[in-house]
Order: structure tokens, then sequence, then C-alpha cells
């Protein structure tokens, strides 16, 4: 996964596009991911 940014640990475009090429997806695909896991978790 990316690593954190001058300002802390974050998700950038670079983490993206790192998770997109290890999970095999586009970075539009992870993102898109990303957004579906975390909205399921804050429902619970």
């Amino acid at each position: 996964m990316g690593k954190p940014d001058m300002a802390g640990a974050s998700l950038t475009d670079k983490s993206f596009k790192e998770m997109a090429k290890s999970w095999g997806m586009t970075v539009e695909e992870a993102k898109k991911n990303v957004y579906k896991l975390l909205k399921k978790q804050f429902k619970e």
C-alpha cells in the first residue's frame, strides 16, 4: 500500500496506483472498491 505522505498517513493517488496494481484493477476500480468497503463498514 502507499506510504504516508509528508502530512501523515493518507491515501494518496500513489496509494491507489499501488493498490490497483497489486489487486489487478484499474485505479478507478480500486477507488470504487475502497469506497464500497468503507461505506459497508460504516453502515454496520
